[in-house]
Order: C-alpha cells, then sequence, then structure tokens
C-alpha cells in the first residue's frame, strides 16, 4: 500500500468549521468573544465510538464496549485527541464508529443486508498510514462525504492484527451496486489509494457463510 501524504487541510464544511473552532479554543478566555464562535457545530448524524479487546475467555459481545456518543464537531475533535491512536493499539483491538443506535457486528438489523469495502494494510504500514487512513475515514463520515450515499453508509471498523491491518468502511445495503461502487471510489479517492491498488467489497451474507479462508469481492474499485 503506498503511503498516505500528511493531510493539507481539512476538506469539507465538517472539516472547515474545525479550524475555527480550534481558534477559539487557542485564546483566553475572552467576555468580547462572539456568541457564534462559541456555539457547537452539530453534525448531521449522532456517531457512537466502540471499542473492541479481545479476550477468549469472553463472549464476543462481551469484549465489544461503547466508549461514547458525539453529535457535535468539538465533541469528536475532544474525543478523537484523547483517545489512544490506532496504531498504538494492542494487537486484537478493534475502534469501530457506527452512526448512533447502530451496533458493529454483522446481525445488527441494519447492517445485516449490506457489506464492506475492506482495505488491508501490510504490518509495516501501521507507523506511516494507519492513523491516517483511520481518521480520514472518520473525516468522511462525519462530514457525510458520500454526498446522496451518505445514507447507505453505516461506519467503519480498523481491526489492529498480528499479521496486517484491516479498515473496513460498512454499508447498509450489499445490493445497491451504483451506491455502493461511487462509495466505494469516493473512499478511495478521499484516502489517496493510487488507482493501480484494487480494493474489494465483500457482502457480509458471503462473509458469514464463506467456504475458505476469505469471502470473494462483489465489486471492485
Amino acid at each position: 500500500m503506498a503511503s498516505v501524504e500528511p493531510q493539507e487541510e481539512l476538506r469539507n464544511d465538517t472539516e472547515e468549521q474545525v479550524d475555527e473552532v480550534e481558534e477559539v479554543e487557542g485564546e483566553e478566555e475572552d467576555d468580547s468573544l462572539s456568541p457564534e464562535l462559541l456555539i457547537k457545530h452539530p453534525l448531521q448524524n449522532k456517531w457512537a465510538l466502540w471499542f473492541f479487546k479481545n479476550d477468549r475467555t469472553k463472549e464476543w459481545t462481551a469484549n465489544l464496549k461503547l466508549v461514547t456518543a458525539f453529535d457535535t464537531v468539538e465533541d469528536f475533535w475532544g474525543l478523537y485527541n484523547h483517545v489512544q491512536k490506532a496504531s498504538k493499539l494492542p494487537s486484537g483491538c478493534d475502534y469501530s464508529l457506527f452512526k448512533d443506535g447502530v451496533q458493529p457486528m454483522w446481525e445488527d438489523d441494519v447492517n445485516k443486508d449490506g457489506g464492506r469495502w475492506l482495505i488491508n494494510l501490510e504490518k509495516n504500514k501501521r507507523s506511516t498510514d494507519l492513523d491516517n487512513f483511520w481518521l480520514e475515514t472518520l473525516l468522511c463520515l462525519i462530514g457525510e462525504a458520500f454526498e446522496d450515499f451518505s445514507e447507505d453508509v453505516n461506519g467503519a471498523v480498523i481491526n489492529i492484527r498480528n499479521k496486517g491491518d484491516k479498515l473496513s468502511l460498512w454499508t447498509r445495503d450489499s445490493r445497491r451496486q451504483d451506491a455502493t461502487m461511487k462509495i466505494g471510489r469516493k473512499l478511495k479517492e478521499r484516502l489517496r489509494i493510487p488507482n493501480k491498488l484494487v480494493i474489494g467489497f465483500q457482502a457480509h451474507r458471503d462473509t458469514i457463510s464463506k467456504s475458505g479462508s476469505t469471502a470473494k469481492d462483489r465489486y471492485r474499485v
């Protein structure tokens, strides 16, 4: 996987608001500040961050913990800046960011007919690409970067594993080919993945019923 260049700027309306917020946070408290600058900027959706830590003595669901939910730009950055970076998590741990009310599991009613765009990262890319990939994906989610197809997106998961890390973007309905393909192209564009590198989409039902080690891709971009 090619390395990701440092983010030069936040590229959508949600991200542009962040600059404004950070300017306010950097100033000392001042009664003369405009009230507009003290108001939090709402997101279109409420999102929830989940953390998974593999403990083989427990059921899978018992290892999955809800960290918190948020619905403003400021609360997102407050959370992101206070949790451990994905690249620093122990092997076997996951972060998941999903729309509030949707659990990061195949069995959830909102996920069961959907699938995921899957990006495999070599272990040596953890220190260079992983955190950039994850943050950019989070910004795509909360910034509704998929435009008309943002409603088709449920969330994203980052898996930290010894053999290689995985980043996946989960969608609502794997049968919606046009929406799925446009979401995949936008994700690939935002992560600056070279055209020559192909990423695949797998339906959850195919993954559950797979006969080999991996499910076949339904779509590719």
